[in-house]
């Protein structure tokens, strides 16, 4: 079953396509790739200010064109260290359609360098294994192979729903 869900994962977001095209960016020395479709504006730092309660992976929230909205740290979701925002740090600010309101919600992502909007291969593409991952596999749609790395395109949806799902077990 877990294998289907990954296919069907890895078919959406390639839709019918054979190229997707994809901001790149960096965390904890990992190469990520999300859809550039998403994406609204990569941003410097910004005044953060914390929401007290809130948990880790969104802890605070940033005014966005006079909008506040949760600024996300994904790294804990794959459970790496949190990292110093360095001179090089951005945030990356995505639209993503959290619940089926149909109401897009916009999310800022800390990462610690954005790269690239490039395109990567469906050719190149693979689902994550099953065996020997550090990472949850639902939360990597897959992975792409280019030059000697892979990049990894993660499922920010499973990524925000389960958060969500935590933090709704955590407060009720």
């Amino acid at each position: 079953m877990n294998q289907a869900v990954r296919i069907s994962n890895q078919n959406t977001i390639w839709g019918m396509e054979d190229e997707l095209s994809v901001l790149t960016f960096n965390l904890n020395g990992e190469t990520f790739a999300i859809e550039a479709t998403v994406v609204q504006e990569i941003l410097d730092l910004l005044p953060e200010t914390h929401v007290p309660g809130s948990k880790p992976f969104v802890s605070s929230v940033i005014n966005f064109r006079g909008k506040v909205i949760p600024l996300a740290d994904i790294r804990l979701a794959f459970g790496m260290e949190v990292s110093e925002a360095t001179i090089d740090s951005r945030i990356i600010v995505i639209e993503l359609e959290l619940d089926h309101s149909g109401e897009p919600a916009l999310i800022g992502i800390r990462t610690d360098r954005v790269y690239e909007v490039t395109t990567l291969a469906r050719s190149a593409s693979e689902p994550p294994p099953s065996v020997g991952m550090r990472w949850r596999a639902d939360y990597i749609d897959c992975l792409v192979k280019r030059g000697g790395e892979f990049v990894i395109v993660p499922n920010l949806n499973a990524i925000f729903a389960s958060q969500g799902d935590r933090q709704a077990v955590a407060n009720g």
